[in-house]
Parts: structure tokens; sequence; C-alpha cells
């Protein structure tokens, strides 16, 4: 394979094939349900496509981290049967092509340092009704008054201005326009750290990632990440957003919330609950069938359009699988 300016060569074995998943987890706690929800269709989706299914570690934020949980994740997915393709690659290794690609982008004028702090940007009237864990509005200059004098600038992308069109295999087509709405994004921080539109795309670059799969939380980040790869010169996956796993309240189920962990139970009775959710649901006859089963009924029968449409929906009571504890992972 060609060497791509930034990207570099991909792993030993890369060999191409015609698809080319991954799940991308952050080991900042065990998978809960809505991260299991990814897992479990992006592994549906590539094996029913009798395509490679790549494990990626996305731990590029030491505070937001926990110790043990990368090693928790793998041990989840190794019981639920989930077995990856090839060896695990993690992002922390992946500093040198993450600063190849910003020095393109600097040459190509593509740039900007920036010494805004969030709480200069939040004060904005664009994000005082901002939703929570999205990025802030950034607009076409930095503000005369960053108001934080902490050292070190991040560096954004400047983005074109006019709508980014993508579009999505179950949710359909869709338009944003990434420069009215959300301005320059960051794509180094201050701290140094990189951030994740930076490292995902030039990581599914990289592992010749012909499909993502992931929820429904990052849709909006799809245009962003068009954008990077049209200003690096990489080619665009394909993209299907799963239903976003939300309490009865509407709100994300996420780590940093504490969110309990999903893998409790007899793991083809997990398996089974995460395929209710995503309306797929296993026969009668599956019942108390072990993972493996679970999972070969689930590739033949994968069908991503009966959820099409959903962006999210909430986890309703699952089966309890107290009784069959003994498998539990």
């Amino acid at each position: 394979m060609a060497e791509r300016p930034g990207v570099g060569p991909g792993p030993a074995g890369s060999a191409a094939v015609e698809y080319r998943g991954r799940f991308a987890p952050s080991p900042s706690g065990e998978l809960h349900f809505g991260s299991l929800v990814a897992a479990v269709g992006s592994f549906l989706d590539a094996r029913a496509a009798g395509g490679r299914w790549r494990v990626r570690i996305e731990d590029l934020d030491p505070p937001r981290e926990r110790p043990g949980a990368a090693d928790a994740i793998l041990r989840t997915l190794e019981i639920l049967h989930l077995h990856w393709d090839g060896e695990i690659v993690r992002q922390s290794t992946r500093g040198d092509a993450y600063e190849q690609a910003l020095a393109r982008l600097e040459a190509a004028g593509r740039l900007r340092p920036c010494r805004c702090s969030r709480s200069a940007l939040a004060a904005l009237a664009e994000n005082r009704n901002r939703p929570a864990g999205e990025e802030l509005f950034h607009p076409g200059h930095c503000l005369s008054d960053a108001g934080d004098p902490a050292p070190g600038s991040a560096l954004r992308l400047r983005v074109r201005p006019g709508p980014v069109d993508f579009v999505d295999r179950v949710q359909g087509p869709g338009r944003l326009d990434v420069a009215a709405t959300g301005g320059d994004f960051v794509l180094r921080r201050r701290d140094g750290l990189y951030a994740y539109q930076l490292a995902v795309v030039i990581d599914d670059a990289w592992q010749e990632i012909t499909h993502v799969v992931r929820g429904a939380d990052l849709l909006t980040s799809t245009p962003r990440q068009r954008l990077l790869q049209e200003a690096l010169g990489l080619p665009t996956p394909t993209y299907l957003h799963l239903p976003l796993a939300v309490d009865d309240r509407g709100r994300k189920l996420s780590k940093s919330a504490d969110a309990p962990a999903a893998a409790r139970g007899a793991p083809g009775a997990v398996l089974a609950n995460v395929l209710e959710f995503l309306r797929q649901p296993p026969p009668p006859e599956l019942a108390g069938a072990g993972a493996a089963e679970v999972l070969g009924w689930a590739v033949a029968h994968w069908r991503p359009e009966a959820f099409a449409g959903v962006l999210a929906q909430p986890v309703t009571a699952r089966k309890d699988t107290a009784e069959s504890r003994n498998g539990n992972p």
C-alpha cells in the first residue's frame, strides 16, 4: 500500500478487504449498555458482510481514563465472543502520525492557534443552550479577552464556509454547515493532548476502515470528520449510526455518569438484550443459548433497516438473568 503523507502505511497484514470495520472504545470505565450496543452493532455489520472487525483503544485523554478499564473492555468482548481481527491499536502510541497530519495542515494554511478558554467560549450567546458534551461554537476569530492566562494554545482546523453533505446508511442524508454552527474545531488541545476528531480520522485511514458503525451521538461529528478528510486528502468511510441508549429521562448512558456495566449476566442473555434494543429480537428457541449461538443467529439475520430513522431510545427493563449469574462476565 502506498504511504499517505501524514498517515503512514497500515499495520502488518493490512491487505485490502472489501469491508473493514472497527470498534473504538475509550478506557474511561467498563462497557456500559450504550457502548455494548456500539460493539455488537459494529461486529454484526462487519461479520454479516464477510468483513474484518478491528478494535482500537482511544486512550488519548489520561485524566479521564480508569486503571484497568482497557483490559476489562477486552475481557468482556472475549467473553461475549466478540472476537476481533488483528492486533489491538492504542491511540496513545500514534502521536507521531497525528503530528505529521498537523504539519501537513499547517503547511496548507489550514491551522490556526487559539488561546480561548472554555469558560470564555461558554459565555457566548451561541453556547448558552449548547447540549452537554457538544463542542462549543467558536467564532471566525479568537476572542479579544480569552479569559484564561494559562499557557499553551490549541490548534483548530480552519473550517471552510458552506454546508457539508453526508449520507448515513440507515439515518439517511444529512447536511450541516459546520462553519456556521460550530466554527473552527480543535485538533490539538491547549494541554497538548490530541483531539478525538483528529485521531479518529487519521486512524480510520491508516487502518483502511471502510465502514464506521457507531452511536448516533456522533452523528454531528461526521461532517467535521468529512472536512478533515477533505483537507488531508483521505478517503471517506461509509457511516451507520446506531440508536443512542438513553435513560427514562432521555439522558445518554455514559461511563462518565457511572452507568452500570452492561455485561452482568449470562453472555447469551446479555447479547439478546442488546439485540432486542437494536430491534433484532432472537427467536424464543434461543432463550438460554450461549453467546456463540446467539451471535451466529444475529449475523445471519442482521437487518439495520429495522432501526432506520431511530436516533435514540430508552433502555427498557431487560430480561432478568440473575438465575444464570455463574456465566457472569
